[in-house]
């Protein structure tokens, strides 16, 4: 069984909502399954203390989460066009796995949720592929031989999956990103598969 991390941050539930998305396509491959995780926030004024265990949804990962699985999906929403800074402080801390070369060649997709149409999803998609390319990761994107990057008119990118949430409307994803999301866990999942990586 090959195991896909779906590792996001999330702060109002849309980018969680999608990381469970992205987590059912790569649980309708046969010989795959997801494993899902979360980053605690950050504080800006001095590093934050939060409880080992997150009160709600999945838990937060540890760097042998990403040693562990055959390939990653990391999704985050967007700050300023760019990924949050708890995504970023991350990935800021597997200097050691870089070294080792510990996920060059694994593959990896992307997922991001904004608040405005123009807010920055294809900017921040190509930010977290930054870091995945710097360990030797090989980035998927989604072809435009999904139908639904034809029709969608939210979100959807062939960067990565992503979702368009009104400022203080609730998290419903349109059945595109819905499905682009799933598309994306799916692809991803029998490219592990594909390139037999453990």
């Amino acid at each position: 069984m090959k195991e896909i991390l779906v590792l996001y941050y999330s702060r109002y539930g849309a980018t969680r909502q999608m990381a469970q998305f992205v987590a059912r396509g790569v649980e309708q491959v046969d010989g795959a399954s997801a494993r899902l995780r979360t980053v605690p926030a950050v504080s800006a004024v001095s590093e934050a203390v939060m409880p080992p265990v997150p009160e709600s949804g999945a838990p937060y990962a540890e760097l042998h989460d990403l040693e562990e699985c055959a390939g990653l999906a990391l999704g985050s929403p967007t700050r300023f066009g760019n990924m949050a800074a708890p995504l970023k402080y991350f990935f800021d801390s597997t200097g050691e796995l870089w070294l080792k070369g510990t996920l060059a060649g694994k593959p990896a997709a992307v997922f991001t949720s904004t608040s405005s149409l123009h807010g920055g999803q294809e900017t921040t998609l190509t930010s977290m592929m930054l870091p995945l390319l710097h360990h030797g990761m090989l980035v998927l994107g989604i072809p435009y031989t999904e139908p639904d990057l034809h029709a969608t008119a939210s979100g959807g990118t062939p960067y990565g999956a992503s979702h368009l949430g009104r400022n203080g409307a609730p998290v419903a994803l349109t059945g595109e990103e819905r499905r682009l999301a799933i598309a994306l866990g799916a692809r991803l999942a029998r490219s592990a598969l594909a390139l037999g990586r453990p």
